[in-house]
């Protein structure tokens, strides 16, 4: 089993993880709400936070099968990342960090905001992980973005949230050097 993030043509995200449930396979798409409407009728709505993106939680044998003979699912594709030998793979997402970005993503309010590639590449930080509050458990990175540090958990090159605020002592560095 793995988490496998794919890409939903034509913003059949949501249609896409409804079938995929009605399956019994787990998926994820982080929401958000967002204001919608004219300036008489604006309100609150709960729409993916990233449009054209779902994380699939199988093996790569089941959902290919589900997409080969399922009509429902044929929006969805394999996002593939390059190898050393210039060869491509399927790529997933090891189920700690997405333990980690579900968690943070799954809040709907204002405590977590969805970052853009450019808001946190090149950006460096400390591994830290929160030990109190709302968030204890989670590891992700202290970056700067738009003059505040954030703790930014990240899926590479795929998508990130930030936690808006958590206080400093809530806070633990990690040592992310490998043990020998």
């Amino acid at each position: 089993m793995h988490w496998f993030p794919m890409r939903v043509t034509y913003r059949r995200e949501l249609k896409v993880k409804d079938y995929l449930e009605t399956c019994n396979v787990e998926c994820f798409v982080p929401m958000q709400y967002q204001w919608s409407g004219d300036m008489e009728g604006k309100k609150r709505v709960l729409q993916p936070a990233i449009h054209n993106l779902i994380f699939v939680h199988s093996t790569q044998q089941q959902l290919t099968e589900l997409k080969m003979t399922r009509q429902e699912l044929l929006p969805m594709r394999y996002i593939m990342q390059p190898k050393q030998n210039g060869e491509k793979e399927i790529l997933t997402v090891p189920d700690r960090q997405m333990e980690n970005f579900m968690r943070v993503a799954s809040v709907q309010d204002d405590s977590v905001m969805f970052l853009t590639y450019s808001d946190f590449i090149r950006k460096e930080g400390k591994r830290v992980r929160v030990i109190e509050g709302t968030f204890a458990g989670v590891e992700g990175i202290v970056k700067r973005i738009k003059n505040n540090k954030h703790v930014v958990v990240q899926l590479e090159g795929l998508a990130a949230v930030a936690i808006t605020f958590i206080p400093p002592a809530f806070l633990q560095f990690v040592d992310d050097t490998p043990k020998n």
